[in-house]
């Protein structure tokens, strides 16, 4: 779905993704130069698994150990701008919405385009 995602170059891709971390448990920042695409895909295959998920759901998500020396690991959130921003993208193409609740859930549009993919 990422590639189809950038065949299409309808999907905003922020130009700070050039030097964003994806988390703050990270050190560096991705070496793929496609890695939104992949993450926007992924956000979207997340929202057509369980409706009404978030921002904040996202972050937990695509979090992971923060590693503090020697003492021991906490869990550390994702990037919430990039999880933001990939929602956004998906709406601005259709392909999810807005719930009454906050969240967000996939349309018809956008469960026909991953289902066909």
């Amino acid at each position: 779905f990422s590639a189809h995602l950038k065949k299409g170059g309808n999907l905003p891709v922020p130009k700070w993704t050039v030097y964003a971390k994806t988390a703050t448990h990270k050190e560096l920042n991705p070496y793929d130069k496609d890695w939104y695409y992949v993450r926007t895909a992924a956000v979207a295959r997340q929202v057509y698994l369980k409706q009404g998920i978030g921002a904040g759901a996202l972050r937990r998500r695509y979090g992971g150990a923060k590693r503090r020396g020697v003492k021991p690991s906490h869990h550390a959130g994702s990037s919430g701008s990039i999880a933001r921003t990939a929602l956004q993208g998906l709406e601005k193409l259709g392909l999810v919405e807005k719930t009454a609740s906050g969240g967000r859930q996939i349309t018809q549009k956008g469960q026909q385009e991953l289902d066909r993919i």
